[in-house]
């Protein structure tokens, strides 16, 4: 058991769990769009991009949590801090490498969804605050960045301009996006109420919280639904859109009953994992 549960620490706060998930949901837009997977210089900047930045995110976050260092996450990432910021020093060298490999065009369309992640990680604000510690905002800034990222990068990667398939495919990845959000606000309520930061759950309450992600689930099913109906998505791929959006909202039902984070880190960004093997499968 200590040895499982240190290669899942490992897994997930190394942050190379978030890091396949962003690589999944660019794989899976490339599926959908060009009918194949193969590996390009952008999902290899993906892959590396995101991992530099969520371990930037990881440290940068202790400063914020100083009364919960001793517990759960918290103590797992500032004890292999020395380790993340290793891992973060590669991850650049990674990132870098791929970023120089995309074409021009390619690399100006990734400036702004860097810069806006960026200032979510980095504490360049008044007060050292960062976009993710204003009130209300940072769900909306991850559901935005990482559509574009996603969605409109591999598109364009692939040559295809602004159509209606890809227009429905970016709302439908941000709402999908957002919904397994909530949930994380729903775990950090007692870390962002220290930080005197409004989030959702804290205006709306748990219940209410997880309707809105039911909305947005069924906004995202609702938008596949049209993409299917115009032939832009076979019936597998819809098929495996659907199915995750049903294991998304049961695992968002029970968001405010289970601490773990692994419930959270794991199961929940996993999700993105999942739509991709389930789309990819059925498709």
């Amino acid at each position: 058991m200590p040895l499982i549960r240190a290669l899942i620490d490992f897994v997930l706060y190394s942050n190379l769990w978030i890091a396949l998930a962003a690589f999944a949901m660019a794989a899976q837009t490339q599926f959908l769009l060009s009918g194949r997977v193969y590996f390009t210089p952008l999902l290899g900047f993906i892959l590396f991009a995101t991992l530099l930045l969520y371990a930037v995110h990881r440290i940068v976050g202790l400063e914020k949590a100083q009364p919960f260092l001793k517990k759960g996450r918290f103590f797992v990432i500032s004890r292999f801090r020395t380790h993340i910021m290793a891992y973060a020093a590669l991850a650049a060298i990674g990132a870098a490498v791929f970023f120089f490999q995309l074409s021009f065009h390619l690399q100006l369309a990734a400036v702004a969804p860097s810069l806006i992640a960026l200032g979510y990680v980095l504490p360049f604000l008044s007060g050292r605050k960062r976009l993710r510690d204003l009130s209300y905002v940072k769900i909306f800034l991850i559901a935005i960045a990482w559509s574009w990222i996603t969605v409109l990068l591999p598109a364009l990667e692939l040559g295809m301009g602004w159509s209606i398939p890809m227009i429905v495919m970016l709302l439908e990845r941000a709402f999908f996006i957002f919904s397994i959000t909530l949930p994380f606000d729903i775990r950090d309520l007692e870390v962002d109420t220290y930080n005197q930061v409004r989030t959702l759950p804290a205006l709306l309450g748990y219940q209410r919280t997880k309707m809105l992600a039911l909305a947005c689930l069924l906004a995202m099913a609702a938008l596949a639904g049209l993409n299917y109906h115009i032939d832009a998505y076979n019936t597998g791929a819809f098929t495996g859109i659907m199915l995750s959006g049903l294991i998304a909202f049961s695992l968002i039902y029970f968001a405010d009953k289970v601490k773990h984070d692994y419930y959270f880190s794991g199961l929940i960004d996993g999700l993105m994992v999942l739509q991709f093997g389930l789309v990819w499968g059925l498709g």
